[in-house]
């Protein structure tokens, strides 16, 4: 069996799972990763040390010659990693941007965290949008945050990694006494003429601005303007009672006075959700966090796409990926 250069312990996890369970599926479920993927792993694996590692037929997997030399070697190597990421995440906590107060997903995902790891301190903060986060997740100022990773620059998509967590129904924020607020649900088409709100000129968020153009191309829906940055609910509340533009929103959005939330319909507009961390990053509680993105996902259902789900091209490639 030829030594590589570098082998990533990712590969290795799975070899080990992959040889304690001799089933993928359930491997796979043990690691909170599609059983695709950790073909691929155990593949890529193989091809690297030039050897096959299982025996694989529709009715059982088995081990050769090589993997049963290989394995206590890789148990030895990610025993190691794990003291290492253990002695690491005595240093500091992790650090997890949840975007804006009272949103579900990020928040869900971060309570189950702290209940699976409660060894590790998981620290929540909020940087408005992933755009903004992301050069934080880069500094190494911040350690995960939650968005669409498809609207990031390429720039930054490159020093990142991602993990599909939810397709979130969009909807809108209409003043109480707007003439769509009586319906209990607002079809697209209700909106054009309007012109709706959604964060243009906020630097820290111009991914959810491009996911609203996309949105509103071809519809008659007019994107609002720059304006200055509202910060606060108050202020919110006050710039909103002057412009009365609809916001668009997900559907968690936290409740305000004086207005309402709609779910937007025909077609229903999904904002793909993933969470993301900085390539290479280190901690104990990312694993954490990125099973409880899984296991929530899973209960919930949050990776089905709705049959009538709008969702643009790129984003669904991201959200595929895994």
């Amino acid at each position: 069996m030829p030594a590589p250069a570098h082998l990533e312990p990712r590969l290795l996890r799975a070899f080990v799972t992959v040889a304690e369970e001799l089933h993928f599926t359930r491997a796979a479920t043990r690691l909170y990763v599609a059983q695709q993927a950790l073909s691929r792993d155990v593949r890529r694996l193989e091809r690297e040390l030039g050897s096959e590692l299982f025996v694989r037929t529709t009715r059982q997997v088995t081990l050769t010659a090589d993997g049963e030399r290989l394995l206590p070697y890789a148990r030895a190597v990610l025993q190691a990693q794990d003291d290492l990421l253990a002695a690491a995440g005595q240093a500091r906590p992790l650090l997890v941007d949840l975007n804006s107060p009272g949103l579900e997903t990020p928040r869900r995902v971060l309570h189950r965290a702290r209940e699976l790891a409660p060894g590790h301190e998981l620290m929540a903060r909020y940087e408005s949008g992933l755009t903004g986060a992301a050069g934080e997740l880069l500094a190494g100022r911040l350690d995960a945050s939650f968005g669409r990773f498809a609207g990031l620059a390429p720039a930054l998509r490159a020093g990142l990694d991602q993990q599909p967590v939810r397709y979130e129904p969009m909807a809108v924020v209409l003043p109480e006494d707007h003439p769509l607020a009586a319906l209990e649900e607002v079809p697209l088409a209700a909106l054009a003429g309007e012109t709706v709100y959604a964060g243009a000129g906020n630097p820290r968020t111009p991914e959810w601005t491009d996911l609203a153009r996309l949105l509103f191309d071809g519809r008659g829906i007019a994107l609002a303007p720059p304006a200055p940055l509202a910060v606060g609910e108050e202020e919110f509340q006050r710039v909103m009672a002057r412009t009365r533009c609809p916001i668009l929103a997900v559907g968690d959005f936290p409740p305000m006075p004086s207005t309402v939330l709609r779910p937007l319909v025909e077609p229903v507009p999904l904002s793909p959700v993933s969470l993301v961390w900085r390539k290479g990053l280190i901690h104990p509680a990312l694993d954490e966090l990125r099973g409880s993105a899984a296991a929530v996902a899973a209960e919930e259902g949050w990776l089905r796409r709705p049959a009538r789900g709008w969702l643009p091209a790129p984003d669904a490639a991201v959200m595929a990926a895994s």
